[in-house]
């Protein structure tokens, strides 16, 4: 604890939450006294606590445990419990990341307690006012006293919608945890395609699911699948159990951040429906196949190695096959990798 120093509080609950907040603690430990509240949406080992130990991100100060639910449930949980925690605790701002239910509910938990909301990637719209992440992310940006975009057209998107003040173009966090590692990764790329599917549009929606799980099969390339939870989870509700035993398809448990970034390293091709991704897939030069019909990450796609494929069968196989990117990615569209010490910089002059 350091003395006279004011208190900050990280609002945190699933993957992305996680390797954001890495980036951000160990420089504001010698400038703040840190809380770390865990709401508890990814709560399985993969997806959760093997993120804090490989990270070196210390143990939640408050984990709330709050689990799967419905989208209004699992928020109002969170609210509730994020206000008594920062009540009790009176920090002179919180942080919040990304565009999750947890977002959210502890930026709504400080603004309705006059506390300042900081918002970590801020600015990202992709267009779809339906989707709960666009949901979040704007609702989010509209209550925060600081905004840190990550790209100059989250910024742009923040003026566009009348916000101006606070609004900070820092660059990526994300770039900044990825140029950490890259020495690291493997050089030597093998003959496999990486997949990761998890959002609601398309692992709950039946029809959706199914095309893209038989486009999988239907490419007879060879197909690593870190699967989520909630993907296997609808794969048996909606009876399509015949993916597990497809020959193409290695299936195995979630990933940490370091085994994913690996993996990636390895495959030949992204195919995925995660922002994260994406942008990992980018940052790595990597082909990314997006099982979606837009993006807030524009800019992958607009420098030609990211192509939009939403959920048809046909253009997924055929992007899987020959989709071959043209350039070089510009890892200077997400920063120049000092984006974490340009946020601490503001934080110390505004706090």
């Amino acid at each position: 604890m350091i003395k006279g120093v004011n208190t900050c509080v990280h609002i945190v609950g699933a993957r992305p939450n996680f390797i954001k907040l890495a980036t951000l603690y160990t420089k504001l430990t010698s400038f703040f006294n840190q809380v770390i509240i865990h709401t508890g949406q990814h709560y399985d080992y993969e997806l959760s606590k093997v993120f804090f130990k490989e990270l070196n991100i210390p143990d939640p100060d408050y984990n709330l445990n709050v689990g799967s639910g419905s989208h209004g449930y699992q928020t109002g949980e969170m609210l509730k419990q994020c206000e008594k925690v920062l009540v009790r605790k009176k920090p002179q701002f919180v942080i919040v990341y990304g565009d999750t239910n947890s977002t959210l509910a502890g930026a709504l938990a400080a603004v309705k307690l006059r506390i300042p909301v900081v918002h970590i990637e801020a600015g990202l719209r992709c267009g779809l006012r339906y989707m709960p992440e666009e949901i979040n992310r704007t609702l989010v940006d509209h209550m925060s006293k600081l905004l840190f975009t990550p790209t100059e057209t989250a910024m742009k998107n923040l003026y566009r919608e009348g916000i101006t003040d606070g609004v900070y173009f820092t660059g990526d966090v994300m770039l900044d945890i990825f140029l950490k590692f890259r020495n690291s990764l493997p050089k030597q790329e093998e003959d496999f395609i990486l997949v990761t599917v998890h959002r609601a549009e398309n692992v709950d929606e039946p029809e959706r699911l199914r095309y893209i799980l038989e486009a999988l099969v239907e490419c007879n390339e060879n197909i690593v699948f870190p699967m989520h939870p909630r993907t296997r989870n609808r794969i048996e509700e909606f009876g399509f159990t015949w993916f597990f035993k497809a020959r193409n398809v290695k299936i195995i448990k979630p990933l940490g951040y370091t085994d994913f970034l690996k993996l990636m390293s390895s495959a030949r091709k992204v195919v995925t429906d995660s922002g994260g991704v994406q942008k990992e897939a980018y940052f790595m030069g990597k082909p990314c196949i997006t099982l979606r019909n837009e993006t807030e990450w524009i800019e992958t796609v607009n420098s030609g190695w990211n192509i939009l494929v939403g959920s048809e069968k046909g253009k997924i196989v055929e992007a899987i096959m020959k989709f071959k990117p043209y350039g070089n990615p510009d890892l200077s569209l997400f920063g120049n990798g000092k984006a974490t010490e340009k946020i601490v910089n503001i934080l110390l002059e505004s706090f």
